[in-house]
């Protein structure tokens, strides 16, 4: 599920940050985030975020493809969903474009990894059992 996004036509990290916040304010904090390593993730103001809510940080790394196994296919599926198909002129259009585009993975695309349910209802379901982490 995607818990918060930002856009940015900069590499600065403060939209990371955003994200980042917005997540934890609305769903709490993981035991551990994985991030891969560019710039933004990598920033002293963004891992200050997870290091203050003391939350483990797992970098993407040689021999750690695991850490991102999960949110690959949601990238991918964006491009090949929206971005890619869609011209879209200006950055308010990519905005609007990319918000229903994860609405609508978020609360209407059912996933067989899932059990036919959307990333909503799965999420839900582990929050209610007590399994899964926060953001």
């Amino acid at each position: 599920m995607v818990l918060a996004w930002e856009l940015s036509n900069t590499m600065d990290a403060g939209f990371c940050v955003a994200a980042l916040e917005g997540a934890l304010a609305r769903f709490g904090k993981p035991e551990i985030f994985n991030a891969d390593q560019g710039s933004q993730c990598t920033s002293q103001a963004f891992t200050s975020v997870l290091l203050d809510a003391d939350i483990g940080i797992s970098m993407e790394s040689r021999g750690r493809w695991m850490d991102n196994v999960c949110i690959e296919p949601i990238w991918r599926s964006l491009k090949y969903e929206c971005v890619y198909l869609h011209a879209f002129e200006t950055g308010s259009e990519l905005r609007v474009g990319l918000g229903r585009w994860i609405t609508y993975y978020n609360t209407q695309r059912r996933h067989s990894g899932l059990a036919g349910r959307t990333p909503v209802e799965a999420y839900r379901r582990n929050r209610q059992s007590g399994h899964g982490g926060g953001a």
